[in-house]
């Protein structure tokens, strides 16, 4: 494993368990209180259950104290999850063995891409993963055995393409050379076509069929790793009478594009050979090399008498853009003769897959004083087809106050809020998001997220009506309810629970008591209309929000008169209509 740290221009290297870490930090993007960045590290296949691949936590200069709350974790990734974190220490850890030729065919860069996030504030990090090679496998033939047919006239030099031994393995790793049991008269020669080292034994030396009429050799394939790997193969040559001239293509390669939704039966090219000679020796039959992949044969069918190569299985470019077929020329003499040549076929792409939506992060619920430009969503957008079908238009189909944000990323986009929010009137969204490719036809792909909408304090309570008047008969029950005050508050839960209490207390407030629960006031004292006809006071409401808010009503209120006094006799009054000394006629 290797670590190369990059910042701005200047380049470090540090070693760590005695290997080398790679990785490229660099700030990719601020958006709000996300940082997007990108790791990258090396490590061998078949590594152990648990290495520590690197400390992603310490790279992107995280506390390790903050992972478990900030939820520190992998969100994305390879399908088979070979990778995890510890959220104790931030260490990326491999989460099962992993085999480089399973996951990854070819000598090419085996690269997983890993999406990590960090919340509280939002970050999300790629990190991207190389799984390099070991030597784990050996060279093999496709056959254990090849036979050869041979003249014995044939000239030295004369070359007769083998087996070819497959190596999974890359690099240094995948097959060298090929060697050849001691013998008089052949040597093995190899070429590089493509990716192949294609081996061939050479007649080194004219042949005499009187003497010796079969050759038994063996031919080795070795590797080039520490230590090294090897197969074998048993060839056997018999030495015939001649047939002395061979097949010839009329070109060594060919160069063949198709559309990968060619209609079965369709023939996708001819090949053609000629030979010379005459009768049998002349007539030739084409057939697929032996060595070929077996997805080749399921897709591609090669008449043995025209050379026609026609389409029986279904082309996916997605699957593979190319692929590479090697014909045979055989001509039918007494030894048969042989020639090759390769056709490539190139798959040329359609739009025949819609985009995919993944969300890797979302805000189910969104507080209503958010800002402008609160991200709630991260999306990414692919699109399996090639060139123009893979370039993807994306934006929100419905009028809502929320907003698509292209992130530094092609087709990686955030959903932020592009309006003020309001739960009074709007207390949830169903936004969808639609993806469109510019293929012919455009094919689109929809996905929906539900953002429910958080209340805060930001309504006070208010009553229906402002002053207040009621009406309060004298000799009134002391401590019973006399009348009760209401307020409602837009607001839900906390924020809309209200407590009341009377604003200022004076000497006729001070008789009266409010139940903060429910507004209902009662009189503590029975009131007198003949010694108090009418008063005033003030009820405060307030909601338990945080801050909290409040708002009052004046009340009103009126004693009435009750029939509770009898009749005064103030001057007595004699038969002349003096007035007497005055007596109170008792009730």
């Amino acid at each position: 494993m290797c670590c190369w740290i990059m910042m701005g221009t200047e380049r470090r290297r540090r070693s760590s368990d005695c290997c080398w870490f790679v990785i490229h930090f660099s700030l990719l993007m601020i958006f709000g209180k996300q940082a997007l960045a990108e790791l990258r590290y090396s490590v061998p296949e078949e590594m152990k259950e648990g290495t520590i691949v690197g400390n992603v936590a310490k790279d992107l200069g995280l506390e390790k104290t903050s992972l478990i709350d900030r939820r520190f974790r992998v969100v994305s990734g390879s399908k088979d999850a070979y990778f995890e974190l510890n959220p104790d220490n931030g260490a990326l850890q491999i989460r099962k063995k992993i085999d480089r030729e399973e996951l990854c065919q070819g000598s090419g860069a085996c690269l997983i891409e890993l999406k990590i996030l960090v919340e509280d504030p939002l970050e999300v990090h790629y990190v991207v993963v190389e799984i390099t090679d070991v030597n784990d496998h050996s060279p093999s033939f496709p056959e254990k055995e090849q036979q050869f047919q041979i003249a014995e006239h044939a000239s030295p030099g004369t070359r007769l393409e083998l087996h070819t031994a497959r190596d999974p393995d890359a690099g240094m790793n995948s097959i060298r050379t090929y060697t050849i049991t001691s013998n008089d008269h052949f040597e093995i020669e190899s070429n590089q076509s493509d990716d192949d080292k294609i081996p061939y034994l050479v007649l080194k030396k004219p042949l005499d069929r009187e003497k010796q009429n079969t050759h038994l050799l063996f031919v080795t394939a070795v590797d080039g790793g520490k230590p090294q790997r090897s197969g074998t193969l048993n060839v056997s040559v018999v030495v015939l009478d001649i047939n002395d001239n061979r097949p010839l293509f009329s070109q060594d390669t060919y160069h063949i594009e198709i559309y990968e939704n060619v209609p079965l039966g369709r023939t996708v090219t001819r090949v053609n050979a000629v030979d010379p000679d005459e009768g049998n020796n002349g007539e030739i039959e084409y057939s697929l090399s032996k060595t070929l992949p077996r997805k080749v044969y399921e897709i591609f069918d090669l008449d043995s008498i025209s050379g026609q190569i026609k389409l029986k299985g279904v082309v996916d470019f997605e699957e593979s853009d190319i692929h590479k077929l090697d014909v045979e020329a055989s001509d039918k003499g007494t030894p048969p003769l042989t020639s090759r040549c390769r056709v490539i076929i190139k798959i040329k792409d359609v739009n025949d897959n819609p985009p995919e939506i993944e969300v890797t992060s979302l805000s189910n619920k969104v507080s209503e004083d958010s800002k402008l430009g609160t991200v709630i969503a991260l999306i990414s957008v692919t699109d399996k087809d090639s060139g123009i079908n893979g370039k993807v238009i994306s934006h929100i189909s419905e009028e809502v106050p929320f907003e698509l944000k292209p992130s530094y990323k092609e087709n990686t986009f955030s959903v932020v809020t592009k309006g003020f929010l309001d739960r009074e009137e709007v207390s949830h969204y169903v936004i969808t998001i639609k993806a469109t490719d510019c293929g012919e036809p455009p094919l689109s792909t929809f996905k929906t997220l539900k953002i429910q909408i958080s209340d805060v304090n930001d309504n006070g309570p208010q009553f229906s009506q402002n002053p207040l008047q009621f009406y309060l008969s004298e000799n009134n029950v002391a401590g019973a309810s006399v009348f009760s005050v209401s307020a409602t508050d837009k607001d839900v839960n906390e924020n809309a629970a209200i407590s009341y209490h009377i604003a200022r207390q004076n000497d006729v407030t001070s008789f009266l008591n409010v139940n903060s629960d429910n507004g209902h006031i009662s009189a503590l004292k029975s009131f007198d209309f003949e010694t108090l006809k009418t008063f005033q006071f003030q009820v405060v409401a307030t909601d338990s929000g945080t801050p909290s808010l409040s708002n009052n009503v004046t009340v009103n209120v009126f004693i009435l008169d009750q029939n509770d006094n009898a009749p005064v006799i103030l001057y007595p009054v004699s038969s002349n209509g003096s007035a007497e000394g005055v007596e109170e006629i008792p009730r």
